[in-house]
């Protein structure tokens, strides 16, 4: 008897911008996202913790290939501080492993920001997913290991106090890429000397989407099949399996799914914009170069964004007055 072929999915392309809840790993995300929208591909770009919420974007098909562009651009976090207990892994989720009867006040804090602030050295946590020696460093934690983590260059460009109590205070960042916030709440805490760890982290921006651009997963499955709640309780556990999609009877509207959907040209808001004509669009996507027409049009540039009707055609070079497409997208 001949197997039964995997389902390849549907070729839909764009950005979901996630409001992720806390409890939910970023694969776990990807793969509910993924299901709903019965794609080809997805992927995200940059993990939240399972203890963390807020803005996970997820790519689905061509969208995949601007995921470079939006890790590297700037992300905000709200995140509270419990003091008083340093934990293993920088967050609610280890043991306590120091404690301190000491706490900062709001001047401490305030007069200790500037620390915090530019381009600064940071040392990652050791439940994190950097590599040493091949091996993650969570994995070496969790095995019981103290790992020796080099210290990193990251740039900071604000970091506020929204709200200062007894025993907590809320902070909001604005970072850059490789950013740690469990390891912003353990150096705090140790250069006032009462210790602290993260006991609640969202991420509400990263660059180019804003919160204006959530969307949960109650309105996407309310999308999905056209309900107002949908029970998803068996439906998560088969998330990334095509025959899933077989168990589930509500009528599907991927019409009202597709719409919450962000372009997939959002994400390279960043490059310089070159229009095309559809003669262009055709050579560009056979992967050859083509002149660059119109006054405005820049002579070089290490990365420009081709479109045609408004529509994504290419990322490429721009030397001499000429496009020289790099990574080429389906029309």
């Amino acid at each position: 008897m001949a197997r039964r072929g995997k389902k390849k999915g549907r070729p839909i392309s764009g950005w979901l911008i996630l409001d992720k809840p806390v409890g939910m790993g970023s694969t776990e995300a990807v793969s509910k996202i993924k299901w709903l929208f019965q794609a080809e591909k997805a992927g995200h770009a940059g993990t939240l913790d399972p203890l963390a919420s807020g803005m996970l974007p997820i790519a689905l098909g061509e969208a995949t290939k601007t995921v470079p562009y939006v890790q590297d651009g700037a992300k905000i976090y709200r995140f509270t501080v419990a003091w008083g207990q340093e934990r293993s892994t920088d967050d609610l989720e280890g043991p306590v492993t120091k404690e301190s009867d000491l706490r900062p006040s709001e001047a401490q804090l305030l007069a200790l920001l500037p620390k915090y602030t530019g381009v600064i050295m940071q040392t990652p946590p050791q439940f994190s997913a950097i590599k040493i020696a091949g091996e993650r460093a969570y994995d070496l934690a969790r095995d019981g290991a103290t790992v020796d983590i080099p210290a990193r260059e990251i740039e900071i460009g604000r970091l506020d106090v929204v709200e200062h109590g007894a025993d907590h205070t809320v902070f909001e960042v604005e970072c850059g890429k490789g950013t740690y916030v469990r390891s912003l709440a353990r150096d705090m805490g140790r250069d006032i000397g009462c210790f602290g760890h993260i006991s609640e982290l969202r991420r509400v921006e990263v660059e180019p989407f804003t919160s204006e651009d959530f969307v949960t997963i109650a309105e996407l499955e309310a999308a999905r099949f056209g309900v107002e709640e949908v029970d998803s309780s068996d439906m998560t556990e088969a998330a990334d399996t095509a025959e899933a999609a077989d168990k589930v009877e509500a009528p599907i509207d991927f019409d009202a799914i597709d719409a919450l959907l962000v372009d997939t040209s959002a994400a390279l808001d960043c490059l310089p914009q070159i229009a095309i004509s559809d003669d262009a669009a055709t050579k560009i996507r056979l992967g050859n170069p083509v002149i660059i027409r119109g006054r405005d049009a820049p002579v070089e540039a290490e990365e420009a964004c081709a479109t045609a009707r408004g529509k994504l055609v290419a990322i490429g070079a721009i030397e001499q007055g000429m496009f020289k497409p790099k990574r080429v997208f389906a029309g």
